[in-house]
């Protein structure tokens, strides 16, 4: 017997007998991670913003939206057709999105777990999408919001409808009387994830979108049910789906404990995140000395390896925003991409895009901005004489924002954007030459540290000679990343494999002198 669904069009019935056999406590999962996650490079997506689609859905009247196949939809989701040779060119090798499903705004307020949001298009639109991941060798992981539907979700109103003592109204969270609003949101009904009927409903549905195509799930809000709720349907997806990577999104706690305890293969690290863009604005590395000695702990804790580091993301200000100075942004993208764990670059912050997220209803619109159909259009609007080599297209006439749509991408300094993407192109090169570097080990050397000036070191994992083993041509050994928020060149004994001038970067000042870490920059050595 399958599993019910989160069909809405579908009658809703009491747990299956399957949901039985999972009733008893289950034990710590097991399963290894999936080995390809040890080389994975994210390029992360917010796919309504980035396809330019309308912020608030405007067919949802009465009881039978969406009933015709095919009604009121947008193809839309092709966009990201012709940005995916730009992922490749970058060094990334995974391309993480966020919601995709049928929703009513935003794309976290969910109603068909089971379709593609009419807004982005329709099965064949995902399918041509795995397709073109696979003649590239991209990886495609998905955004599942199973911790809270939509309250037009056909789950969500016959609770209600039901109340929280029957059967039906079990299937969500209740306080008191009143259904149970995400962080406050009255439109975002938590789900109750203990339930029988909701487990099986989240496994099938993890299972039939890892059989179109998709290579693993980012889970949102999943330190809202905590894991315990999460491990059972953890255990029962890995053991059909052992090469899906399962990413958590938890904001606080202990990371290595959650990970254990669920059984996600890795953990959004939000201190580390914090404390990137906090002590490179206040000049305050001693910050970041600390939270690389907490990332370090987590590393070696059970169910710490491989966490998800970023600079940004749908939900936070752009890097570019966060840091006043744009030379000190270079320090940030080679913590990010050379630090232990798995990098993830959030679309357009390669070009040095903006945005201020604001703690308000559309908060985030600046952050998820609608992208051109190509990249060669960012750098063309970069750069005037490449503007005028590539005429307006009707791509580009579709890419300007409908009135109800989002904003359109910012930079922080056009000219700069093709020099930021080189930078990150560079990072990236050395992350591939070392792939060791997703397990290493990393400290501050003490002597070293400054409020302006530190350097990490970075040692292989003791089985990176076997682990690695043909990653790549350069040798296994411990490199150092030395930054420097100082005005002033810091001379630096060792091999410098890269060196990145921020001040270069902005403005084309000129790369750096030899031997040097320089001002606004940073160098990795051997």
């Amino acid at each position: 017997m399958s599993a019910p669904s989160f069909n809405p069009h579908a009658p809703l019935t009491a747990p299956s007998c399957a949901a039985a056999a999972y009733d008893e406590p289950m034990s710590t999962p097991t399963s290894p991670a999936p080995s390809w996650i040890r080389h994975a490079i994210c390029w992360q997506v917010y796919p309504l913003g980035f396809c330019g689609a309308p912020q608030r859905r405007e067919d949802l009247t009465g009881e039978s939206y969406g009933d015709a196949d095919g009604e009121n939809v947008v193809h839309r989701l092709p966009r990201l057709l012709g940005w995916l040779d730009h992922l490749v060119a970058l060094g990334a090798n995974v391309l993480l999105l966020n919601p995709i499903f049928d929703s009513v705004s935003h794309g976290y307020d969910t109603l068909d777990h089971r379709r593609l949001d009419p807004r982005l298009g329709d099965q064949a639109d995902f399918d041509a999408l795995v397709a073109a991941c696979r003649e590239r060798g991209i990886r495609l992981v998905l955004d599942g919001v199973f911790n809270h539907v939509s309250d037009r979700h056909p789950l969500a109103r016959r609770a209600i409808a039901a109340g929280p003592d029957s059967v039906e109204g079990a299937r969500i969270r209740w306080a008191g009387e009143h259904p149970y609003g995400f962080e406050g949101n009255d439109d975002l009904i938590e789900l109750n994830l203990a339930d029988a009927f909701v487990q099986n409903a989240i496994v099938e549905v993890m299972g039939l979108w890892l059989e179109r195509g998709a290579d693993g799930w980012r889970l949102d809000a999943m330190y809202a049910a905590g894991a315990e709720a999460w491990r059972p349907i953890l255990e029962r997806v890995r053991s059909a789906h052992p090469e899906a990577w399962i990413l958590g999104e938890v904001i606080h706690g202990d990371y290595p404990a959650f990970a254990a305890g669920s059984g996600a293969d890795s953990i959004t690290q939000y201190e580390l995140w914090k404390a990137t863009w906090s002590a490179i604005r206040d000049t305050n590395l001693f910050e970041l000395a600390h939270a690389i000695g907490r990332h370090q702990g987590f590393l070696e804790a059970d169910g710490g390896r491989r966490p998800l580091i970023f600079v940004g993301n749908h939900d936070t200000t752009r890097i570019a925003s966060q840091l006043p100075d744009g030379r000190d942004l270079a320090l940030a993208y080679a913590l990010m991409v050379l630090l232990p764990g798995i990098p993830a670059i959030y679309a357009g912050d390669e070009f040095g895009a903006t945005g201020v997220k604001e703690e308000r209803a559309g908060g985030d619109d600046a952050v998820r901005p609608v992208f051109p159909a190509d990249p060669d259009r960012v750098m063309h609007a970069a750069d005037p004489q490449g503007e005028a080599a590539a005429p307006a297209s009707q791509d580009d006439a579709e890419v300007l924002p409908p009135p109800t749509g989002p904003s359109a991408l910012a930079l922080l300094k056009e000219s700069a954007a093709p020099r930021i993407l080189e930078v990150h192109r560079r990072l990236v090169a050395v992350r591939r030459r070392h792939s060791w570097l997703a397990d290493a080990s990393v400290v501050v050397r003490q002597a070293s540290l400054e409020n302006a000036y530190a350097e990490l070191v970075l040692t292989p994992p003791a089985d990176a000679g076997d682990a690695h083993a043909g990653d790549a041509d350069a040798p296994v050994g411990p490199l150092v990343l030395a930054v420097n928020l100082s005005a002033e060149d810091r001379p630096v004994g060792g091999e410098i494999l890269e060196a990145v001038s921020g001040a270069d970067m902005l403005d084309a000042v000129g790369p750096p002198a030899p031997g040097v870490v320089p001002a606004h920059g940073l160098a990795v050595l051997r």
